[in-house]
């Protein structure tokens, strides 16, 4: 690809313009002119964006189990800034490498967090806690991990492979701070989505103006007085949805969204007709088929088809990366054991971290495995997790390079690494419930150290392209990840305990042995104990309950994050984070090593994947909207159609590439999941904070029950959608080029 520049504009270096993909590559800074770069300002204000895309990405990531990547808004409102404190006060200018400096420290927030929010959660469907120190712990670990095992491989991947691996991601952000050096650019669209975004989900997630999730159910009254369903669509129309719907485009959208109609249109009217006779419980169901309804259906029998349809699409992306896992490994180390044996210095845009800092830095990680209390694993699991996680931040790097850092499988190399993990604990006997705890570990450092290696890669990428210094960028992701893993610990504990529910269950006979010392929660002025079950017992499943002084259970307390029960014992309804991705995980490693797994509807689900992979379809998309609630495909599905209204006036050559990565709408698109995502948890605050009624302050706030028709109507619901946040992101969409202008 080839970015135009304008001459210079500054006699402090001499940018050079980059050159065809097909000649020799030649940076925009050229390597023998050295620029600020690694500079305390660019450090800060990374990791200060850094935090709040991280923030965004949590609540992101648990609610749909996707993430997208922040480096393009991150470099937007980098330039933005920098400018303004230059006007200002009359500071120096920032170069371009300062401002793809805090870019790449930025942009790591959003990496670590889809690495641990896709495993750790699944403790919380296990019985365990999870405090967040340990989730700090794992997440700095894996992070850091990350970023060391990807420094052998940069000359590989990024420098020989870089006409076959685009980074997409990293080349349309190195087109944005190449033309913010030229011509500037404005952050103002990102603000303005920010903005409309964090409105809009104060009127209906905070004030309840207006339904949050409109449905419609296809059913009819059949001869015999019985209902019959024909399926149910529903959609939870917020901006960050919208937002990363038109991000990942229709193409992928529209996948998702197919995903969906074969869950709610086929799989489940399917099981409906056929158990709708049936007066006996059809296992793992907890129920009659007929008297479900379809959110209970996908709860008990799709759930399990779309977990095995995920795997599986997992499994075949991560076997078509294995060719290439090698040669680049290999690659990367006689590179630099040419460096060790002397020779000519490398340039300066040449220059990676040293390999005995990589070493050191692995062994380091295993060595905190193993000594942190948080962690505490044994030796064998850390070596099972350095070696997983070589392996993946290799796939993880090639995959980003050709389809994106956004639609990288990172819960499918995940899912292997917990499902490798537990086959081997089967093995050689490790069935405990303490060894489900270590194989999620395992899966959460590798996911993390996945998810940072595409991530980094992108950075990476932009830097090749703008003539940064590798060893620099690759000591900013260090601060990146590090400070970035340490509000996420917090951020997880706290939406987990405002979207939590206390539920009253008996389960007469069940006494539970495990109990927190000195921990007890009042309900209805009674004081109960803290209990833990880790496998069902009595029919109680595994969890974390409230009980008497004779450790009988009397309250389920039900996690906010994948949790399955929204209404408390107080009446009050939650929101719940369904965290799509911790729920296969907990399926996966407790179904293996209690060897309880309902293998029928797991196979189905797999079949479907190579099904679809045989037809030519590509079967992870498909696969992850079977699993996820269709309420939010179709959102996703209603921001690419937005995307693909406005690409319809676009020039043929506008619609691909760098500039269609970049344009206002995708910038328009990154506030509107930023805002509604931050809008979200600053409301998920407000459901904790008690008033002096004893009433939350969501509460007192929620005028759902005042408001009448308006408020109970689907189609006034889809109306205000469309007024307040479609139309207004065609119309800044457009704004990106087009026929018209």
């Amino acid at each position: 690809m080839s970015i135009p520049t304008q001459p210079p504009l500054s006699a402090e270096a001499d940018q050079i313009p980059l050159a065809a993909d097909d000649g020799e590559h030649v940076p925009y800074v050229a390597s023998n002119k050295e620029l600020a770069e690694l500079t305390p300002g660019a450090i800060a204000l990374g990791i200060l964006l850094g935090l709040v895309f991280a923030l965004s990405s949590v609540y992101l990531a648990l609610k749909v189990g996707l993430t997208v990547s922040a480096s393009i808004p991150i470099s937007v409102l980098s330039i933005t800034i920098f400018r303004y404190i230059s006007k200002s006060f009359g500071a120096k200018p920032a170069t371009i490498l300062q401002n793809n400096m805090v870019q790449t420290t930025g942009s790591a927030g959003e990496s670590v967090a889809a690495g641990i929010v896709f495993t750790l959660p699944a403790l919380l469907l296990l019985g365990y806690n999870l405090p967040w120190t340990k989730v700090a712990a794992v997440a700095v670990v894996g992070g850091l991990l990350g970023v060391f095992l990807m420094i052998p491989l940069r000359n590989a991947l990024i420098v020989k492979e870089r006409k076959t691996l685009k980074y997409p991601e990293g080349t349309a952000a190195a087109e944005v701070l190449i033309v913010g050096e030229e011509r500037g650019v404005q952050a103002r669209t990102v603000f303005l989505g920010f903005g409309l975004a964090a409105l809009y989900k104060f009127l209906v997630s905070g004030l309840h103006l207006w339904q949050e999730v409109p449905r419609y159910v296809f059913q009819r009254i059949a001869p015999t007085g019985k209902i019959e369903l024909f399926g149910e669509i529903r959609a939870e129309i917020s901006p960050e949805l919208t937002g990363v719907g038109y991000i990942i485009g229709p193409r992928i959208a529209g996948f998702l969204f197919a995903g969906g109609c074969l869950s709610y249109f086929v799989l489940i009217p399917t099981i409906k007709l056929f158990g709708a006779g049936l007066t006996t419980i059809i296992p793992p169901g907890t129920g009659l088929i007929s008297d479900m309804d379809a959110t209970a259906v996908r709860a008990n029998y799709v759930y399990y088809i779309g977990a095995g349809a995920v795997t599986a699409a997992g499994l075949i992306s991560l076997l078509r990366s294995l060719p290439t896992i090698m040669s680049a490994l290999v690659g990367g180390f006689r590179r630099n054991a040419s460096d060790r044996s002397g020779g000519t210095a490398r340039p300066r845009t040449d220059r990676d971290l040293p390999i005995k800092v990589v070493f050191g830095g692995v062994l380091a990680c295993a060595i905190a495995m193993i000594a942190l209390p948080q962690i505490s694993i044994n030796v064998f699991a850390a070596v099972l997790a350095v070696g997983f996680a070589f392996l993946f931040v290799t796939v993880s790097s090639r995959i980003t390079g050709q389809i994106g850092a956004s639609s990288n499988p990172i819960s499918g190399m995940t899912v292997a690494t917990v499902l490798l993990t537990a086959l081997i604990f089967l093995a050689i006997g490790w069935t405990g419930v303490e060894h489900r705890v270590l194989a999620l570990t395992i899966g959460g450092v590798v996911c993390v150290a996945a998810a940072v290696a595409g991530a980094t890669s992108q950075d990476l990428k932009t830097g090749y392209i703008v003539g940064a210094t590798p060893a620099r960028q690759q000591i900013g992701l260090l601060f990146g990840v590090t400070t970035s893993a340490l509000l996420i610990g917090g951020m997880i504990a706290l939406l987990n305990k405002a979207h939590r529910t206390i539920v009253e269950k008996s389960y007469p006979g069940v006494v539970v042995s495990t109990i927190d010392v000195g921990d007890t929660e009042t309900v209805n002025g009674v004081a109960y104990q803290v209990g833990h079950l880790y496998e069902t017992q009595g029919g109680a499943p595994a969890g974390k309950y409230l009980v008497d002084a004779q450790h009988n259970i009397h309250y389920l307390v039900d996690p906010g994050i994948a949790g399955r029960y929204p209404m408390d014992v107080s009446g009050r309804t939650v929101e719940k984070l369904d965290s799509p991705k911790a729920q296969i995980m907990a399926l996966v490693v407790d179904g293996i090593l209690t060897q309880k797994l309902p293998w029928g509807l797991i196979l189905i689900g797999a079949f479907l994947a190579i099904a679809m992979e045989i037809l030519g379809i590509p079967s992870l998309p498909v696969a992850v909207g079977v699993y996820l609630p269709i309420s939010t495909s179709a959102t996703m599905f209603m921001g690419g159609v937005v995307r693909w209204l406005v690409e319809q006036r676009l020039a043929p050559e506008d619609r691909v590439g760098a500039k269609a990565d970049s344009g206002p709408g995708v910038l328009f698109s990154s506030g509107l999941i930023a805002g509604g995502a931050i809008m979200g948890v600053a409301l998920s605050v407000l459901a904790i904070l008690k008033l002096a009624d004893n009433r939350t302050v969501a509460d007192a706030i929620d005028f759902s029950k005042n408001i009448g028709f308006v408020g109970a109507s689907a189609a006034a619901a889809i109306i205000f959608y469309v007024l307040l946040l479609a139309v207004p992101l065609y119309r800044v969409g457009r704004t990106g080029g087009g026929r018209e202008h």
